[in-house]
């Protein structure tokens, strides 16, 4: 799987990660990100400071997880499996019927995929990506990017799995005090996940709790992040969306797709400063759980 690798060579150096595309009806997502990386690009050319920040840290993105999705217009992959529920991962207890992950059949939605044939090959990828590129900084966060749910933007932390709080909650509690201190008036709900719902087989969910397990004892740090945009704000606006199968989940006004790109550009550039000077709100890292 092709990505953007943008700074360093030195895969130990703050990085951050930045992926859309998940989901192939949320095609908004894949447009943010691509969005962001034409502004940083150009930016590049000439912000000679700019320059020398990439030469201390790293941006990793792949704007489209799920090409097949997105080419038959469906939020699965093409074998009918929804990425964000397929991870080796049972929730505690029980999330919601069907939403929450199941194995019943790739006909119907949120399928989680047959137990016996493991991550499917785009979580693979996604995966091993991660491994490659991310989780050897010292310092690392992703932000996946989706919409499709409420009428507010949020910006979910683990765990989605699960209600307990997460060993680096205290970590994350910082990053968005640093948030509100930096941009008092920003948009975005910041929760865990499980705030709104739990499932099984969350991909971040999976990854986290990996590195937990293998890498934190080596002093490194890697929270994920996803962004999840408010798109039931768009229906209600323009209730003719509904009649398109893309219209639940992305803006059908050019002025709101227009204002959506524009939207989210200062939250990826904070999270980028704040993986680099990540002193500013991380101090004694948590233990594995």
């Amino acid at each position: 799987m092709e990505a953007f690798v943008i700074g360093t060579e030195d895969r130990s150096a703050p990085t951050l990660a930045l992926f859309a595309g998940v989901h192939g009806l949320e095609r908004v997502g894949t447009h943010v990100v691509l969005s962001y990386l034409e502004s940083l690009f150009e930016q590049l050319v000439w912000d000679t400071d700019l320059q020398a920040v990439f030469s201390e840290m790293r941006v990793v993105a792949l704007p489209l997880v799920n090409p097949g999705g997105m080419y038959l217009r469906t939020r699965s992959n093409p074998r009918g499996v929804d990425l964000m529920r397929n991870a080796p991962l049972d929730a505690d207890g029980d999330p919601h019927w069907l939403v929450g992950g199941h194995r019943l059949s790739p006909k119907l939605p949120w399928f989680r995929g047959n137990e016996t044939t493991g991550l499917e090959v785009e979580a693979e990828s996604l995966t091993r990506l991660m491994h490659e590129e991310v989780l050897s900084a010292r310092v690392s966060l992703a932000l996946d990017v989706h919409s499709g749910f409420g009428i507010t933007d949020r910006l979910w932390y683990p765990w989605a799995r699960t209600r307990s709080p997460i060993p680096d909650l205290g970590q994350m509690e910082r990053l968005s005090g640093l948030l509100n201190r930096t941009y008092p008036h920003h948009i975005y709900l910041v929760e865990a996940q499980s705030e709104s719902y739990t499932t099984h087989g969350d991909l971040w969910d999976y990854l986290y709790l990996e590195h937990l397990r293998t890498l934190r004892s080596e002093g490194r740090f890697f929270l994920p992040l996803t962004l999840e945009m408010g798109s039931w704000n768009w229906v209600r606006k323009n209730p003719r969306q509904l009649l398109s199968r893309l219209g639940a989940f992305n803006p059908g006004k050019q002025h709101r797709y227009e204002r959506t790109m524009r939207r989210h550009l200062l939250l990826v550039d904070f999270l980028r400063r704040a993986v680099r000077h990540s002193t500013a709100w991380l101090s004694t890292i948590a233990p594995a759980k």
